[in-house]
């Protein structure tokens, strides 16, 4: 449903409409949904829509997961987590996220830029989302390098060669020269357009100065849980994901349930957040008990308590259970702490900082590469780097990160061509940081 209409005992009428795939300033997804249906009668304080971490009434930000704590070959070493592939199969820890790409359209020295679908030496095929003005369609699957909004910018004029004459006096103005400044899907994106905003100095929107048009795109992306992603509970024991086993590889108990995610148990002694522990006793108690239990903070429920419960349930007062090795279905030597805890999937996520770089941009004044995955920079080699370069005897890498790799412009040029070529790359020229220091100096 699009729209609740609720009337209130005192006659009053109100209207309420939920939110669909609105972009946060975290970039998820904002999803409501309508829970109640037509001629539904409650007391105030009923929720009649929910959003996406809202279930019930009650804040909800993760999943409850069959937890065990084992070490299972040194893939979880240093807070590193094993997951089943389950997880990624059922989207237990998938989410949507949304990235929106601004585009202005500005007034030039040299004329106005221009939205359109008409862009000089771009192909057919790059054009294939965009509608007859120049905007991609809404619900069009896009990916890297993607056109979103075509847009032409007026060049400088600058000295004609005779063919450029020819076809001037031909075509007239219509052969004047254009740069093709279109927004594009940045790397390592891709997903599916779901909103298209357009403000207009024509239409009455206030613009910045300079600016005829703003254009929004709205593209979400559904990403599924990953090697790299960021897990965290309720007790500050967070730690990123090292290995998806398929299910038939994970640890299972004596009823043949496998379990769903396996922490280092040496991430609880130094720490001392022995909370998470309690939680997973009581977790796996209530969960064989069908109950639900509200723990507050700083008053929670007893460990003998919690031991009743595990009793009641006909589980060991201890928590532990023997579990079986999903590779070999034998036996683990010792029993294991299993049970249901609470996890969140955090916001770092291994696709938005993964970063490579080939050759890319500069620092105009060192002549060093630019740093960050923002400007397609290169990774920061720092002095304890070079020491460790140092302390191995690795010579010729050395250099060349002191050198070709960092502000030796010649000897780049040069690493360059030998590449080409084919043939050995020779010695170097000096760097440019010694020159800026001179001129300094």
């Amino acid at each position: 449903a699009d729209e609740v209409a609720a009337r209130y005992k005192s006659g009053k009428k109100a209207t309420h409409n939920p939110v669909h795939l609105m972009r946060s300033n975290e970039g998820s997804s904002i999803n409501q949904v309508v829970v109640v249906s037509s001629g539904y009668r409650d007391k105030a304080g009923t929720p009649l829509i929910e959003g996406m971490s809202i279930q019930g009434g009650e804040l909800a930000l993760g999943k409850d997961l069959l937890t065990a704590f084992m070490p299972w070959s040194g893939y979880n070493f240093e807070d590193a987590i094993i997951i089943s592939r389950k997880l990624v199969e059922d989207d237990t820890l998938t989410s949507i996220h949304i990235v929106d790409y601004m585009t202005e359209v500005r007034e030039t020295k040299l004329g106005p830029e221009i939205v359109t679908r008409d862009i000089p030496n771009v192909s057919e095929e790059s054009l294939r989302h965009l509608d007859e003005d120049g905007i991609v369609r809404i619900g069009a699957e896009v990916h890297p390098g993607d056109i979103l909004v075509g847009k032409i910018t007026p060049k400088g004029e600058q000295e004609l060669s005779s063919e450029e004459r020819l076809l001037r006096a031909i075509f007239g103005e219509k052969a004047k020269e254009v740069r093709d400044t279109s927004q594009r899907m940045s790397t390592g994106r891709h997903g599916k357009v779901v909103g298209v905003k357009v403000f207009s100095r024509a239409s009455g929107h206030e613009l910045k100065a300079g600016v005829i048009m703003q254009i929004q795109v709205f593209v979400a992306q559904m990403r599924k849980i990953s090697v790299g992603d960021k897990l965290g509970g309720r007790h500050g024991n967070k730690g990123v994901i090292a290995r998806i086993l398929p299910v038939e590889d994970m640890p299972f108990n004596e009823d043949g349930t496998p379990i769903d995610i396996v922490l280092n148990p040496l991430g609880v002694p130094s720490r001392m957040n022995i909370g998470q522990l309690f939680e997973t006793h009581l977790g796996m108690a209530a969960q064989a008990l069908g109950i639900k239990v509200a723990s507050p903070a700083f008053n929670g429920v007893p460990i003998g308590k919690i031991q009743d419960l595990l009793k009641e349930a006909g589980l060991p007062a201890d928590g532990k259970q023997q579990l079986y090795d999903g590779r070999t279905g034998e036996a683990f030597s010792e029993r294991t702490t299993v049970g249901s805890m609470y996890i969140i999937k955090l916001n770092h996520m291994v696709s938005d900082k993964i970063h490579a770089r080939s050759t890319g941009p500069y620092t105009m004044v060192t002549q060093q590469p630019l740093g960050g995955k923002a400007q397609n920079g290169g990774q920061r080699f720092g002095e304890m780097e070079v020491w460790a370069l140092e302390a191995y005897g690795a010579a010729h890498t050395l250099q060349e990160m002191l050198t070709i790799k960092s502000d030796d412009v010649y000897g780049r040029a040069k690493a360059y061509e030998a590449i080409i070529k084919g043939t050995t790359i020779q010695g170097t020229k000096g760097h440019e940081r010694f020159h800026v220091m001179v001129k300094e100096l």
